[in-house]
């Protein structure tokens, strides 16, 4: 599983948040890494310079062998609490479509 990092000119990408995002990421879809091929992480901060509720969002989207791409989103107040609600969703999008696969 390719785990590629993206941010907009508003995010730093520090080596540290990189490290951090693809551990979370390797670990939390450990179960679907054989089906997963890539996984591109965007992290973008909406407001700018300015600060406010829910402006750090993280776009997570993840590519199936021989399948289209799922993409879940996530707003919140910091980047690796945006980071986290996106992994969660994207499980549960995984969870849901791998059941309906075994069904066939």
């Amino acid at each position: 599983m390719l785990i590629l990092f993206n941010t907009d000119n508003n995010v730093t990408g520090s080596e540290e948040l990189i490290a951090s995002s693809t551990s979370i990421i390797s670990e939390e879809l450990s179960r679907f890494s054989e089906q997963i091929t890539r996984v591109v992480i965007h992290l973008s901060d909406v407001d700018g310079n300015k600060d406010g509720p829910n402006d750090k969002r993280c776009m997570v989207e993840a590519r199936l062998a021989g399948m289209k791409p799922i993409a879940v989103t996530e707003r919140a107040n910091t980047h690796e609490q945006a980071l986290s609600g996106a992994v969660d969703k994207l499980k549960a999008s995984l969870k849901s479509l791998t059941g309906r696969l075994k069904d066939y």
